[in-house]
């Protein structure tokens, strides 16, 4: 039950905050977590509008050969990634327990700028105590 990364996108598409949390994926370049996390916001935007009913999200879960993507979606546009082993069943909690964090240290932080880079002391330190308590 492994969580390899989170990714923290913004309503525009932009990576905002990512994080890996252990080994089994590929390292990745910073350019291209940019590159992935602008083709998952486009993807996401395309699920939900070929959903057929009207109140549909877009895609929550995509799977691959050895991982699972599991996307959560804030009323206000940002979505939080969390990618885990595919066995990992707890996905869905730890989105929302790191969503209770974010609110907690990045949206009541006067100092942070909405659709910023989130480098709010004690987030990065909570997500990291959060993933420590699922591992």
């Amino acid at each position: 039950m492994a969580v390899f990364g989170l990714w923290v996108i913004n309503k525009a598409g932009g990576l905002v905050y990512n994080r890996d949390f252990g080994e089994g994926l590929a390292k990745l370049t910073s350019n291209e977590y940019l590159v992935l996390a602008g083709t998952l916001h486009g993807i996401h935007a395309i699920t939900s509008r070929l959903s057929p009913t009207s109140s549909s999200s877009g895609a929550q879960v995509i799977e691959g050969e050895s991982f699972k993507m599991t996307i959560f979606l804030t009323a206000t546009g940002t979505k939080f990634v969390l990618l885990t082993s595919l066995s990992n069943m707890s996905a869905d909690v730890i989105l929302h327990k790191t969503y209770e964090i974010y609110s907690d240290t990045v949206m009541k932080n006067p100092f942070h700028t909405p659709e910023m880079p989130i480098r709010t002391e004690g987030f990065d330190s909570r997500i990291a105590a959060l993933m420590a308590a699922f591992a």
